[in-house]
């Protein structure tokens, strides 16, 4: 026969291994948590002639905005500067759906709390017409 003090000695000591258990658990986790890689710093985007003078196109996986004018092409980041959030592109102004923050056409901030304008990232066309994208 099982005493009362015997059972709650016994649930207490089943107890305490559980959390130790549970916590090295933790523990090993902590010590073996690998940062994910890095983003890439070069998107190829395609052909520079499926982009009409211009056109303005969101570039999802990069994220940033490709404009195309006489001049050529250039990229502005759609990542905010406030907090890093990922830019919307609404009628010609970036909004941030984060915070609140508004850049204009050009990547000026129009509204905070971001103080910083949106940067530029730098389009090299290859000699086979092919866009990439780099960022810093």
């Amino acid at each position: 026969m099982i005493t009362r003090r015997d059972f709650l000695d016994l649930t207490t000591k089943a107890l305490l291994w559980l959390s130790g258990l549970l916590g090295l658990g933790g523990l090993l986790r902590y010590l073996s948590y690998q940062p994910p890689p890095p983003p890439p710093r070069r998107y190829e985007i395609g052909a520079a002639a499926q982009y009409p003078p211009g056109s303005r196109t969101v570039l999802a996986e990069v994220p940033a905005l490709l404009v195309r004018s006489e001049s050529g092409f250039e990229a502005i980041s759609m990542v905010c500067t406030h907090l890093g959030c990922t830019l919307e592109y609404k009628a010609e102004a970036f909004d941030c759906p984060c915070h609140g923050s508004r850049f204009d056409a050009q990547g000026r901030v129009t509204k905070g709390p971001a103080v910083e304008p949106l940067p530029r990232l730098r389009v090299e066309q290859g000699d086979d017409g092919a866009l990439v994208v780099l960022k810093d």
